[in-house]
């Protein structure tokens, strides 16, 4: 935007950054925050510069040494106060993100309500913190570990979950003993900045929390700031491999969660009424655009197949879509005009590619938002590998539909593919399920659970490329990443006494 549009832009409605426990008013290059259900512009965002970016980096800086040697107890207490805050104005962040973000209200405050688990998490974190202690592990020798927090830590978060991913980070990061600069997506800023003031309700001191509102060059800023000294970040996988790429390369912690092509093997002796209607949900919920949706069906035996494609069809009927604000709705729209055409795209192009387009949402209008974001559901059937709609991530409502002829050749084409976030598989013999999760090369896998997304204390990672690093996101993986481990050694000489000198390697005595 240039100088002169963004001169006419209301000031008072340009949402800035949350520094050093202060809202920082900002005008640099305000970009358009739209309500997707109308196609409204809400408001705008201002686009932070490196100096912006370096303030807030500062800020964490300043704030580390003393939160660094609060208690973990006093850090669990503004978590309990902090979660409190925030069932209290549930209401009030879940509709922030179904203006911004499309989603229905329901779906909203599922959202929120998984990110608050980990927060329920972090109100643990004295017990997390304990390390390991031995005594005489040599003659008068006693050793232990410790965690200790890394420092001035970031965030960096996509559009899909303004809520939920941001509080996958920070919550543990903060109560491990860092201090934490959040960029969250600039498509929908308002949740992480009403979140961001009630980290300070709650009585955390200034700077321990940063937020900058920002695009590349913000990201830039982060990567390259020897003050900060790790990233987490969820998003695209080309984005995750040069967030990954570029922090180690500077030295930093990363963990770099990517895209997806998510999967789901139904077999045939699987309950297909009950089947379909959890594809429904996990194909087409937030439209699509879930980092664990599935959006591929691999359908055992041409049986089985030709009867989930009729009784998707029928579920696809009478799926309701339209504004996020009435619940009645299943579905609402996409996030934002340029995605809405890119997933338009890639329904164009299977059918360009030859698959069998048997439910088409593209004419979908919504009566009283025709100028919403709106694409309805849509289903290809006779998807083969070789297909662009295959073998990258839509991120829309739009589901493949895959035949195979085993479960072993299914598995294969999960195995081969690059993604290996999320599965699943429906059936009713536990032999095939065991097998399937035993050797499938996929991170998280469900067994009739079509979302097999873990709970706050258990960790969240894919395989292959839906993730670079070695550590997952949240529960116990989060304190190690956040933390550094030190191993401490001790001995008393006893008072009076002089030792010789030791010269060979100190072994078992």
């Amino acid at each position: 935007m240039n100088a002169r549009a963004a001169s006419k832009i209301d000031a008072a409605n340009v949402l800035g950054h949350f520094i050093n426990g202060e809202e920082v008013g900002d005008a640099n290059r305000p970009e358009p925050v739209t309500n997707p259900a109308t196609g409204q512009v809400s408001r705008h965002v201002a686009m932070a510069s490196k100096q912006t970016v370096e303030q807030a980096i500062a800020a964490a800086q300043a704030a580390y040494p003393a939160w660094r040697d609060t208690p973990p107890a006093k850090r669990a207490r503004i978590m309990f106060r902090f979660k409190q805050l925030l069932e209290e104005h549930a209401d009030e962040i879940a509709a922030a993100i179904t203006d911004e973000h499309g989603k229905v209200l329901d779906d909203a405050m599922g959202e929120f309500g998984r990110g608050v688990e980990v927060v329920d998490y972090a109100c643990g974190i004295p017990e997390l913190l304990k390390g390991e202690y031995s005594r005489n592990v040599g003659p008068g020798i006693d050793s232990w570990s410790d965690h200790q927090p890394l420092g001035v830590v970031a965030g960096i978060t996509p559009f899909n979950f303004p809520a939920m991913v941001p509080m996958w980070m920070y919550p543990m990061a903060i109560a491990c003993g860092n201090t934490f600069v959040l960029k969250p997506s600039e498509k929908d800023p308002t949740a992480p900045m009403i979140v961001a003031r009630l980290l300070k309700k709650a009585g955390l001191p200034d700077g321990v929390f940063n937020l900058v509102n920002g695009d590349k060059e913000a990201v830039d800023t982060l990567l390259n700031d020897d003050r900060v000294q790790a990233v987490s970040f969820v998003g695209s996988t080309p984005v995750a491999e040069y967030i990954y790429s570029t922090g180690t390369k500077n030295g930093k912690r990363v963990q770099a969660l990517g895209g997806a092509k998510n999967h789901a093997i139904i077999m045939p002796d699987a309950d297909l009424d009950n089947a379909v209607s959890a594809l429904m949900g996990a194909a087409f919920g937030s439209c699509g655009e879930r980092c664990m949706a599935i959006s591929v069906a691999v359908c055992v035996g041409d049986e089985t197949a030709d009867a989930v494609v009729d009784k998707l069809k029928d579920e696809i009927a009478s799926l309701k879509v339209g504004a996020g604000t009435d619940n009645a709705n299943n579905m609402g729209p996409l996030v934002t005009k340029a995605h809405f055409e890119k997933v338009r795209g890639y329904v164009d192009l299977g059918i360009e590619e030859g698959a069998d387009l048997v439910a088409d949402g593209r004419d979908l209008v919504v009566s009283g938002y025709e100028n919403g974001f709106f694409l309805g559901p849509c289903l290809f059937d006779r998807v083969s590998e070789d297909m662009r709609i295959y073998q990258e991530e839509i991120f829309g409502p739009v589901l493949c539909l895959m035949r195979a002829e085993s479960e072993e050749q299914a598995m294969r084409l999960i195995d081969e593919h690059e993604y290996g976030n999320g599965t699943c598989i429906f059936t009713r013999d536990g032999e095939a399920a065991r097998y399937f999760a035993d050797n499938i090369k996929v991170g998280m896998v469900g067994i009739n659970v079509p979302l097999p997304v873990p709970v706050a204390y258990h960790s969240f990672g894919g395989w292959k490329r839906s993730l670079f690093g070695d550590l997952y996101a949240y529960g116990p993986d989060s304190v190690r990443f956040y933390t550094r481990r030190k191993t401490i050694t001790q001995r008393w000489p006893s008072g009076g006494v002089r030792e010789k000198a030791q010269f060979s390697f100190p072994g078992r005595q």
